[in-house]
């Protein structure tokens, strides 16, 4: 028999919270009903700490909820305002940093980014918009690649592999250079169900099936009428 787990002890914004060995402040946050923004996490896949939307502050030192383990006696502070405004300028910045264009997504109405910029009611951006050039990658059989939307999350590079373990996308140089690239090959043998899935990991509408297009409509998406994170989210949940 497995020996029982030995539960942890710690508060987020006072709140007193329990968790288990081996947990990140984001997956017992959320145990316990405490929500954290993120978007780079995605469930089973391993923690990157790329978006840093997670951040929060512990013992006056700021870290990512996603990759920092819980500790007994550990105080979180998640939900301030000086944490909330760096949240918000962090997605000003992935939309000044890229060309996103809501109305004509597909993703529009379940776009991580777009929710979480409802949710902190991102107006017009503290920052200069770059327009950067960037190419749309559509000579795939199955995948299209908009680079113009892509916010670097990794999710795709960690969580898209063929049945023999072969990552079907990868990411090319670094910081404000950084490519996310694709195997059209491995990507044009994916499984039709595997080629959605691809589509619906990626936070953005960067990742598309090709052929395929608003199949829910305007209007009946997961994020058009509750913010993310909200009460009914959690319902949901």
């Amino acid at each position: 028999m497995s020996k029982p787990k030995t539960p942890i002890h710690f508060t987020v914004d006072g709140k007193k919270c329990q968790a288990f060995l081996g947990q990140t402040i984001l997956q017992a946050a959320k145990d316990n009903g405490v929500y954290i923004p993120a978007l780079c996490r995605w469930e089973g896949f391993e923690p990157a700490g790329a978006c840093r939307v997670c951040t929060v502050r512990v013992a006056g030192r700021t870290m990512a909820a996603c990759t920092q383990p819980v500790t007994e006696g550990m105080a979180v502070e998640n939900n301030v305002p000086d944490l909330q405004d760096m949240r918000k300028s962090l997605i000003e910045m992935l939309f000044v940093e890229g060309n996103h264009m809501c109305p004509t997504c597909e993703k529009s109405g379940n776009c991580e980014l777009q929710a979480l910029a409802y949710r902190f009611q991102m107006l017009v951006p503290r920052f200069p918009f770059q327009f950067p050039a960037r190419k749309v990658e559509a000579a795939g059989k199955k995948i299209l690649l908009e680079h113009n939307r892509c916010i670097k999350c990794l999710r795709c590079v960690r969580g898209v592999r063929t049945r023999d373990n072969k990552a079907v996308f990868g990411a090319l140089r670094r910081s404000r250079d950084k490519e996310i690239t694709v195997d059209q090959a491995l990507a044009a043998a994916l499984p039709e169900k595997q080629a959605r899935q691809a589509m619906d990991r990626c936070p953005v509408g960067s990742i598309l099936r090709k052929e395929v297009g608003f199949v829910v409509p305007i209007g009946k998406r997961k994020y058009d009428k509750e913010p993310i994170g909200s009460d009914v989210e959690k319902a949901k949940d």
